[in-house]
């Protein structure tokens, strides 16, 4: 996730950068044929140009809307996740005298889900903090962070059993892995549902066919200084087009994906601390990005 305001800019000129140049190249090419060797059918007029354009920025409009939704949407729903696992290690410190090993299964957890959603390979960190029959039993099952929930709630139903905790306080741990099970199965509906084809493909065919067409509505009335009025206009086109693009998938490892990693890390900080582990330092931005 980018944080940083001139690492935002820096980053969204440079990917708009080669289809502008592009652009530019092919709006020198319209002037000089216009000028130089000019063809009755470049006198196109603009008013089609206009009604085009306005209808294709609505169009994208709908389509970051959309895009920024699901975006938002997963990052509300790890929020969730981090609210609730420290609900959990609280509950574990009031009722169960702290259980850490299954609050360190919690961490555990954090970290199977971020691997999960991104489709990379966390098993470092499921060592550092499942004993190896546990995790023996999670990689026997091809949703590993449903697995670890599960295994956390047969063991804090033996906990309790154990130390003779109220069922009704019981209930209230077991509404906190609901709650987790609910947020998982969110993000992980958005990673299954990708946006709809109308949404992701046509946009920028029709953001390219438009920067194609633009010139030859300037020309007449610009002349030399087509391309850069085409060009800068196009930029604006092509910007809302790669903003939408960049948030579609908010989990593809990459500068504007939800920052899985730092999450994790705080919650891993917030469980071990509250155990009394050594936790790591928290994640920060590198060079304005923060992953």
């Amino acid at each position: 996730m980018i944080v940083g305001r001139r690492a935002g800019i820096a980053r969204l000129l440079t990917e708009s950068v080669r289809p502008l140049l592009v652009l530019f190249a092919w709006d020198i090419i319209v002037v000089l044929l216009f000028q130089l060797a000019h063809r009755s059918w470049m006198d196109q007029p603009a008013l089609p140009y206009s009604l085009i354009g306005s209808a294709l920025v609505l169009f994208l409009s709908v389509r970051n809307t959309t895009a920024y939704n699901r975006w938002w949407e997963a990052r509300t729903l790890w929020g969730g996740v981090v609210n609730n696992t420290r609900s959990f290690s609280r509950q574990m410190a009031t009722l169960l005298d702290g259980a850490p090993d299954l609050t360190r299964a919690m961490i555990a957890y954090a970290h199977a889900l971020r691997g999960g959603l991104a489709g990379m390979d966390v098993s470092p960190d499921l060592q550092r903090f499942l004993k190896p029959e546990f995790i023996e039993r999670v990689r026997q099952h091809r949703n590993q962070p449903n697995t670890i929930l599960y295994e956390i709630g047969v063991g804090v139903r033996a906990r309790a059993i154990e130390a003779g905790v109220h069922p009704a306080a019981q209930a209230a741990i077991d509404r906190i892995l609901s709650d987790l099970a609910n947020a998982q199965g969110g993000l992980e509906r958005i990673r299954n549902t990708p946006l709809a084809i109308q949404f992701s493909a046509l946009p920028r065919m029709l953001v390219r066919v438009f920067c194609v067409v633009l010139p030859l509505s300037m020309v007449q009335e610009l002349g030399w200084i087509t391309p850069f009025g085409s060009t800068l206009v196009g930029f604006l086109f092509v910007a809302l087009d790669e903003i939408g693009a960049d948030l579609e998938s908010p989990f593809e490892p990459g500068p504007h994906a939800v920052p899985m990693s730092a999450i994790t890390r705080t919650i891993e900080i917030d469980l071990c601390q509250a155990i009394g582990d050594p936790a790591p330092e928290p994640m920060l931005p590198v060079k304005g990005v923060l992953a």
